[in-house]
């Protein structure tokens, strides 16, 4: 089965399209739907699945999971009327609240990361997860002095990151050119694209997943914790 094109890393922020069904598999509790290319977000990078639908000419299928697995995204869900036919033309449907609240929590995490470099705060990152049940980031690193005095001064400096009203923008780089530009090559499946995305000309990330167009659209981040556990710390946050 050929590679799915990830439509969603080309156009962070287009939530209808078309597509052309590969496969229809039924299992016991679901059915998977694979596509030439997909809008639907796979879970990863610490960020949820889109959800939505796929609509053809004689079939309507609920989108309920969305899965990555060596190359190819699976739709799992199942059919609400009909079917779909392999070569078949549909459309996609990418739930818009859904695609927005994930991309502005992750877009969030991403803020952190801005407010700390701001801050001078020369921390590793080591995990994200930017679900709506409890976002956080996690770094190696420690905290000097209060946490508490701290926290508020994460949450100063990232407000003043949104306010700044930066735009995003992307670039798709080999490997090789990640390095000489001095950032990590991220542990993702080769079969993904690698990307860089840019918020202005201040910051920029390797990173696979969606995000706002302006910095703008995060809302207010509030900083709810800041915590030390051993060599790491985590910034526990909220968007609104």
């Amino acid at each position: 089965m050929n590679n799915t094109r990830l439509l969603y890393m080309e156009s962070m922020w287009q939530t209808e399209g078309e597509a052309t069904v590969e496969a229809v598999i039924p299992l016991e509790d679901k059915t998977i739907v694979v596509l030439d290319q997909t809008l639907f977000y796979a879970q990863g990078g610490g960020q949820p699945f889109d959800q939505g639908t796929i609509e053809g000419a004689k079939g309507v299928f609920r989108v309920n999971e969305v899965r990555f697995m060596e190359g190819v995204v699976k739709h799992g869900g199942m059919f609400e009327s009909g079917s779909f036919e392999v070569g078949e033309k549909v459309k996609l449907h990418v739930e818009p609240a859904r695609r927005a609240l994930h991309s502005r929590l992750h877009s969030g995490g991403h803020i952190v990361d801005m407010a700390l470099k701001r801050l001078g705060l020369i921390w590793k990152p080591f995990k994200g997860y930017h679900f709506p049940e409890g976002p956080y980031d996690e770094y190696v690193g420690t905290i000097e002095g209060d946490a508490e005095a701290l926290r508020a001064k994460i949450e100063a400096t990232c407000a003043a990151v949104i306010a700044d009203k930066a735009e995003t923008w992307i670039e798709f780089l080999p490997a090789g050119e990640l390095v000489a530009r001095g950032y990590d090559v991220p542990p993702i499946a080769p079969e993904k694209p690698l990307r860089l995305v840019h918020y202005g000309e201040e910051f920029a990330m390797p990173c696979g997943g969606t995000h706002v167009k302006c910095l703008a659209e995060v809302g207010t981040l509030r900083i709810r914790k800041v915590k030390q556990d051993k060599d790491h710390v985590r910034v526990a946050y909220e968007v609104a």
